[in-house]
């Protein structure tokens, strides 16, 4: 029992909601007053009968990131990186670039005005090589996996390790976490439960992990609900692996943030005086929150990606039995909409990635039908999925302080300009 929540309760709860969003496998793990419960319900792949145990390792996508956040921050405790210092001065392959006077702390805080990110990139030099700014580093957040490698690449030439070498060394084995990623250089030796795509209809097909070695060290870890509890507990209390000053310092806000939480500090998001990381990788939703205040860490893995959902109601009925766990801003969709404003329609870029709007409120990435849009107050909108059926409160247009007229989205974190 955790927190008066007996744990075949929340075994119920968790199989009836996974049932309910048709993802094929789940796990549900938390501390409370001190005590510790994991559940786990249904399959590791869909149509196998391999069952979900509390141990196995989801793809946990971008909070990949805040592992790659608390392995710098180790190296900035231990004298060997500095927040402050300009990247240039330590990756040779940005120096003399515009990415060279970024810093360590804008890299984690999604400050350092860098594009999202190129999918599919070919090596780390190509995609370090050609990041663009799309806006003056230490001006605004954007979302960026860029900004990861940086940090990644960063890491790497300071312990003269490969990142995957450094972060099990370093962080995930003094933490006694297992590792395993889904992109990796080695053979993967724990077993890693698949993604699904599951359709607005429920069908449910497994999909392959896609991340490239290039993008490894901004989503390519694989862990459990238990493993990220673990590691939640760390960012609580401090441990000898990160002392408490720093863990502090990560979780302290840099910036504000619209639609993916409330604000972001040192590759951790705050979510309403809690903070944690969302990710999803190929057809998975996974989620982690912890509450500094009371030592609450709660953390979820989905293999389906409608998983979302799951977390959403999941908090919601944990919040109906005393235990308030903040979900996150994207699925707290305004019930009140509005008229679109004529001026969003049209194409956005951030970096290689085109965005665009038509007339009909159809929203593109690449070329390719993504969602539907809802406009709702303030220029925001919601976005709901055109294969799963999810909304997501995500997205809003910026207009120009010059001349009014609105030259910029983000959605999910990320900054585009009208092209």
């Amino acid at each position: 029992m955790a927190g008066g929540i007996a744990e075949a309760e929340l075994s119920d709860l968790l199989v009836a909601l996974a049932h309910a969003h048709h993802v094929p496998g789940a796990q549900f793990a938390l501390c409370h007053d001190g005590q510790r419960v994991a559940v786990a319900t249904g399959e590791a792949e869909y149509g196998t009968g391999r069952p979900v145990t509390a141990d196995l390792a989801f793809p946990i996508g971008s909070i990949t990131k805040a592992f790659t956040a608390t392995l710098a921050m180790i190296l900035v405790a231990d004298g060997d990186l500095e927040l402050d210092v300009p990247i240039g001065e330590l990756v040779p392959e940005v120096r003399g670039g515009p990415a060279a006077v970024i810093t360590l702390r804008q890299l984690l805080s999604h400050t350092g005005g860098l594009d999202s990110g190129s999918a599919g990139a070919g090596s780390v030099r190509k995609l370090i090589t050609q990041a663009r700014l799309i806006l003056p580093p230490g001006q605004a957040f954007s979302y960026s996996n860029t900004g990861y490698v940086l940090a990644g690449r960063l890491i790497e030439t300071v312990t003269g390790m490969s990142w995957w070498q450094a972060i099990e060394s370093i962080l995930l084995r003094p933490l006694g976490i297992p590792p395993a990623f889904v992109s990796s250089p080695e053979p993967a030796e724990r077993v890693v439960a698949a993604g699904h795509s599951v359709n607005a209809d429920g069908r449910t097909r497994p999909v392959v992990q896609d991340i490239t070695l290039a993008e490894a060290f901004a989503g390519a870890l694989a862990v459990s609900a238990t493993d990220l509890v673990t590691f939640g507990l760390m960012h609580v209390n401090g441990s000898p692996v990160l002392p408490a000053e720093y863990v502090r310092e990560m979780r302290e806000q840099v910036v504000d943030v619209f639609g993916l939480a409330d604000g972001w500090g040192l590759g951790l998001a705050r979510y309403d005086g809690w903070a944690g990381h969302d990710g999803t990788g190929d057809g998975t939703w996974c989620h982690l929150r912890f509450d500094p205040g009371s030592g609450t860490v709660a953390a979820l893995t989905s293999n389906g990606s409608t998983g979302a959902g799951l977390w959403n109601d999941l908090v919601h009925e944990l919040g109906r039995r005393g235990l308030p766990i903040p979900s996150g801003a994207l699925m707290d969709v305004p019930e009140q909409t509005e008229p679109y404003p004529p001026g969003c329609v049209g194409r956005y870029l951030s970096g290689d990635t085109e965005y665009s709007i038509d007339a009909r409120l159809r929203l593109s990435i690449d070329g390719e039908p993504v969602a539907t849009i809802a406009f709702h107050e303030g220029l925001t909108f919601s976005l709901r999925d055109t294969r799963t059926g999810q909304t997501l409160y995500a997205g809003r247009c910026l207009a120009s302080p010059e001349t009014g007229a609105i030259d910029r989205i983000q959605i999910n974190g990320r900054l585009a300009r009208r092209t």
